[in-house]
C-alpha cells in the first residue's frame, strides 16, 4: 500500500475517533442537563420509563388551537433558532419546506403516541442513529429546545394553562433522549459513507442507474434502502433502494427516477457523472427476508421499486443454491409501470426467469391508478404461509395493501417500507417510502 494511502487511512481513522469522542461528550452533557433538577418539573420522568405521556397528551391536545397550525409554529421555531444560533443554519438544506414538513410529522407522531412511550422510544432511537449523517451533535438539541419555548410563547401569547409549555418540552425531550441514545449506540459506525460514482447509465429521459463505490465498508441487507445526498445539494437527503449485492469492486447499484426540476433526483439523473462523489446514510428498511423463509413469496414493485425486488431475488437465489429444498417454494414478481416503456432492466429479469424455475414474472402496465396491479396481485392464489412484499410509491402501497386486506390476507404477512403520512415516524404502515 502506498505511504500516502496509509497516511490518509490513518488520518481518517483518527478523525473518526475524535468526532466520536466529541459526540459522546455532547451526549453526556445533554443528558446531565435533561436529568438535572433545574430542568423543570417532570424532566427526570421524561428520560425514564415512568414518563406519564398520557397526561401531557391531554394538555397539549386541549390547547392545540392556541399553538397550531404546526406549520406556523415550526416556521417561528426555525426563525428563532437561526437568529440565536446562525452557525446552525449550515446544518440544514437551503430550501426548508421538506425539513419543516418532516418536523411537523414528528410532532404529530409524538403527540399521537404519548400514551405509548415505548413506541416513541423505539422509533426515535432509530431516528437518532439516522440523524448522525446530518452532522447534528447532541448538545445542539438544547438550542432547539430554547427555540421551541420561544416559538410556543409567541404562538400562545401567554394564554393557556401554565403547564402547557412544560408539557411540550417534556414531550420533545422524551423523543430527543431516545435519539441521543440511538446516536450513542451507533458510534461504532460512520454517520455516513462517502462514495464515488463509477457508473451512470441513463435509461430514457428521466431514469438513471447509478453504481457507486463507498470509501469504507458499507454493509446492508437485501431489501434495505439508504438515504442519498448529492454534493450538488448539501444537507438534502432522499431515500433510494439498494439493488442487489455489491460487485467485485464493491460498487452498489441505485435506481433513480427524476421526479422534477431542482431536487435530489434531478441532480442525480441529469447532473451527476462518473467520478462525482455522493454520500450514503445508514441502511434501513422493512423489506428484508429475515432468517426464516418458508412458503410462497409475492413481490410487488412499481417503477424503481424494482431495485428492492432485484436485491431480494438475488438473496432468494443465493439461499436456494446454498440450501436446496429449504425455504421458499415459489416466487411471483408483479412488476408495474405506467406503460411498457416504463419497464426497464427487462433483459436481466428475463434471463433470471429462464434460469430459475421457481420464479414467475407478471408485468402489469396501464390502467387507472394502481387498480390493475392490485387486481393482478389479489387474483394470484394466496400463498400458504407466505408473505407479500411491496415497494414503490405510497399510493401504490396503499392501493395494493388495501386490496390484499379486503382479500383476507393477514396484515402481518404484508410488508412494506414507510409511507409519507408519517415520515420515519411509525411502523410499516407509516413513513417516507424510498424512491
Amino acid at each position: 500500500m502506498p505511504r500516502s494511502t496509509q497516511l490518509a487511512g490513518s488520518t481518517s481513522t483518527e478523525n473518526g475517533a475524535y468526532h466520536a469522542l466529541l459526540a459522546r461528550h455532547d451526549a453526556m452533557r445533554l443528558r446531565r442537563r435533561m436529568l438535572s433538577p433545574e430542568g423543570g418539573a417532570g424532566v427526570r420522568r421524561a428520560a425514564g420509563e415512568a414518563y406519564d405521556g398520557a397526561a401531557d397528551q391531554r394538555v397539549i391536545r386541549d390547547h392545540l388551537e392556541l399553538v397550531g397550525p404546526f406549520e406556523e409554529l415550526i416556521t417561528q421555531l426555525y426563525e428563532v433558532l437561526f437568529t440565536r444560533h446562525p452557525a446552525l443554519r449550515g446544518l440544514f438544506p437551503g430550501e426548508m419546506a421538506f425539513q419543516e414538513a418532516h418536523l411537523a410529522r414528528a410532532f404529530w407522531y409524538l403527540l399521537d403516541h404519548l400514551d405509548r412511550p415505548e413506541e416513541i422510544t423505539e422509533t426515535f432511537t432509530r431516528l437518532g442513529r439516522d440523524h448522525r449523517k446530518l452532522g447534528v451533535r447532541p448538545a445542539q438539541y438544547a438550542a432547539f429546545e430554547e427555540a421551541l419555548r420561544a416559538a410556543l410563547r409567541v404562538r400562545t401569547g401567554g394564554r393557556g394553562e401554565a403547564g402547557l409549555e412544560e408539557a411540550w418540552v417534556r414531550m420533545v425531550r422524551f423523543g430527543v433522549t431516545a435519539m441521543v441514545r440511538g446516536a450513542e449506540a451507533a458510534l461504532h459506525e460512520p454517520p455516513f459513507w462517502r462514495a464515488t460514482v463509477t457508473g451512470h447509465q441513463l435509461i430514457g429521459d428521466d431514469l438513471a442507474v447509478l453504481r457507486v463505490v463507498p470509501h469504507e465498508t458499507f454493509r446492508y441487507e437485501p431489501g434495505q434502502y439508504t438515504d442519498l445526498e448529492s454534493s450538488l445539494l448539501p444537507h438534502t437527503w432522499r431515500p433510494y433502494y439498494l439493488a442487489g449485492e455489491p460487485d467485485a469492486a464493491g460498487a452498489v447499484e441505485l435506481h433513480v427516477r427524476c421526479t422534477g426540476p431542482g431536487g435530489v433526483s434531478e441532480a442525480l439523473v441529469h447532473r451527476t457523472a462518473v467520478g462525482d462523489e455522493v454520500r450514503l446514510g445508514p441502511p434501513k428498511g422493512n423489506l428484508t427476508l429475515g432468517e426464516e423463509l418458508a412458503g410462497d413469496l409475492r413481490l410487488v414493485a412499481w417503477d424503481t421499486g424494482w431495485a428492492a425486488m432485484k436485491a431480494l431475488l438475488q438473496e432468494v437465489d443465493r439461499r436456494m443454491r446454498t440450501s436446496p429444498g429449504q425455504g421458499v417454494r415459489r416466487v411471483r414478481l408483479f412488476l408495474g409501470a405506467t406503460d411498457v416503456a416504463g419497464l426497464y432492466d427487462t433483459e436481466y429479469l428475463a434471463g433470471l426467469e429462464r434460469r430459475r424455475p421457481w420464479l414467475s414474472v407478471v408485468p402489469v402496465t396501464g390502467g387507472e391508478g394502481y387498480g390493475r396491479l392490485a387486481a393482478a396481485v389479489t387474483r394470484a392464489a394466496a400463498p400458504s404461509g407466505g408473505r407479500v412484499l411491496l415497494s414503490g410509491p405510497a399510493a401504490m402501497v396503499r392501493a395494493v395493501g388495501g386490496a390484499l386486506a379486503r382479500a383476507g390476507v393477514a396484515g402481518e404477512d404484508v410488508r412494506h417500507d414507510l409511507l409519507p403520512t408519517g415520515a420515519e415516524f411509525g411502523h410499516a404502515s407509516t413513513g417516507a417510502a424510498p424512491a
